[in-house]
């Protein structure tokens, strides 16, 4: 979502129309548990500064990366949010068990927001190593849990600006 020098982490907050009738869940993968935490405060940073109420903040924690979409689903099943911030990381290893993970997280969290048309942003990171993962967690490439909450509140607001019978479509 950024390169190098290029990102949203530096947006710390997003403008958003009826803030208080918006719910946004957080889904944390808890393998790696030191970054997802990371990630998950800057996202709830942003959601706050963006005036949601905190009550209106729904997180839970799934075992690992894998289990993002699942759990996403499961909210957007009862109908309880506006959209999901999927959080993970998932550091390269000697096995291709990262490129499985990172596959099927990537295809299970795109599924879910078209299934439910509603966003479900992608805040996980596959990095080659912790470093990097510390660094893109709040460390010098800025923290992609803010970037992730910064996406939902815009995607939330395009399609609530889309869809008011007031706007008219054309050139």
């Amino acid at each position: 979502m950024a390169s190098k020098g290029k990102n949203l982490s530096k947006e710390e907050q997003f403008p958003i129309s009826n803030p208080g009738k918006i719910k946004i869940g957080i889904v944390v993968s808890q393998w790696n548990q030191t970054i997802t935490d990371r990630l998950l405060k800057g996202a709830k940073s942003v959601l706050l500064n963006s005036k949601i109420p905190a009550d209106n903040i729904i997180i839970k924690h799934v075992p690992g990366t894998f289990e993002l979409p699942l759990g996403a689903q499961y909210l957007f099943e009862k109908n309880m949010v506006d959209g999901i911030i999927c959080i993970g990381c998932v550091i390269q290893g000697e096995t291709k068990h990262f490129d499985f993970v990172c596959q099927g997280a990537t295809n299970g969290i795109m599924s879910i927001g078209l299934r439910y048309n509603k966003p479900a942003t992608f805040c996980v990171l596959t990095d080659e190593n912790e470093q990097q993962s510390i660094d893109r967690s709040g460390g010098k490439h800025g923290n992609k849990g803010a970037e992730c909450a910064v996406s939902c509140l815009k995607m939330i607001e395009l399609n609530k600006d889309i869809s008011s019978p007031d706007k008219k479509i054309g050139f």
